[in-house]
């Protein structure tokens, strides 16, 4: 059994750091996109960071299962169906690729280890944004700016606790939906700021935005790293509705694809706002 421990998240945010240079490499030289066979973009960028990613994972953590975009969309995922204590790694090597070709720069990498189901461990990193954020479950959370061929210094972070007539919703920047909408006018809405890829995540996590949700589809490796970052600061993700249960991977007969969800930075306000 791989544990969630501050030397794997050096590693696993080291690899990330590899992947976004090369990114970044072409996101300055330009790409051409293709089209997946379920009509999203994909970029050599993608492919090449896929690559690093997943050679520095093999090298950290051999047999360790990896679940990574691109190859799922190939026919090349593991097999996850060994039940209760399953150990893997979730991947997405560039999410938020309408971002990456648009030229906004809020696109990510991110690398989760899921474990029994849940995210124990997250790295995001914002190559463009110059931002990389680390969740450990247990041991917190901490963001660190991108420096000259470094990672910066590491400094904590916590998801804050709202006043309670005050909330700041954060949402998709690309997927915005009736239902979200809906959602959002029965809760006592101060503002709302737009954001691409899992970086909504890390906006909660680092008392940005109070909540997130997302009524649309998403698929794992989305939001595996983004919610192990946001659960280790102190919020909490659920699935979208009353009663819900926390949002869970390796799902049997769903896919790869998540439910709807609702993002909290404060557990608490998911409390005393899920019945309205």
């Amino acid at each position: 059994m791989i544990d969630p421990t501050e030397d794997l998240a050096k590693a696993l945010a080291e690899i990330a750091y590899r992947a976004g240079c090369a990114i970044l490499e072409m996101y300055e030289d330009g790409v051409d996109v293709e089209r997946k066979a379920d009509a999203s973009p994909v970029t050599a960028a993608d492919r090449r960071a896929e690559e690093i990613i997943i050679s520095g994972l093999t090298a950290v953590a051999p047999g360790v299962p990896v679940l990574a975009e691109e190859a799922a969309s190939r026919g090349e995922a593991p097999d996850l169906s060994n039940g209760s204590g399953q150990a893997f790694f979730l991947v997405d090597p560039l999410d938020g690729t309408k971002e990456f070709v648009g030229g906004s720069g809020e696109f990510t990498v991110n690398i989760a280890l899921i474990i029994d189901k849940a995210p124990a461990l997250g790295v995001v990193l914002a190559p463009a944004l110059g931002e990389m954020f680390v969740g450990v479950k247990g041991l917190g959370a901490n963001r660190a700016r991108i420096e000259t061929n470094a990672i910066g210094a590491w400094s904590p972070i916590e998801s804050r606790r709202p006043a309670p007539t005050e909330l700041v919703a954060i949402g998709s920047r690309s997927h915005g939906s009736r239902e979200t909408e809906d959602f959002l006018d029965r809760l006592p809405i101060a503002s709302f700021a737009a954001a691409g890829s899992s970086l909504k995540f890390c906006r909660l996590a680092d008392g940005s935005a109070d909540v997130y949700p997302r009524f649309g589809r998403t698929m794992e490796w989305d939001t595996g790293a983004g919610q192990a970052v946001l659960e280790a600061a102190g919020g909490v993700v659920l699935e979208a509705g009353t009663d819900a249960p926390p949002l869970r991977y390796a799902k049997a007969g769903r896919g790869f694809d998540n439910p709807h969800f609702v993002a909290w930075a404060d557990p608490a306000a998911a409390d005393r706002y899920a019945t309205r």
